[in-house]
């Protein structure tokens, strides 16, 4: 009966590679945080390239935008009048 127990518990080496020590779940969850992120980030932008290229752009406009408006103290140069 001794040699039938023991075949079926297994050994203490299975056991320990079966447990994964704290550091490996704290990097494993990082990395799952990290992707969830990115997907988030992505999700419902066909192209990501695009997106970004387009932040630039926009982000450029708005800089320009705040030059003209400090070289021209706040007030345009050109106004629009009705007749």
């Amino acid at each position: 009966m001794g040699i039938f127990l023991s075949c079926c518990r297994g050994s203490n080496e299975e056991e320990d590679s079966l447990t994964v020590s704290v550091e490996q779940r704290r990097k494993q969850a990082e990395e799952a945080a990290e992707r969830r992120r990115l997907e988030n980030e992505r999700r419902g932008i066909k192209d990501p390239e695009k997106f970004k290229r387009q932040q630039a752009k926009a982000q450029e406009m708005e800089k320009r935008e705040m030059e003209a408006a400090k070289i021209g103290g706040g007030n345009p140069n050109l106004r629009w009048t009705q007749d």
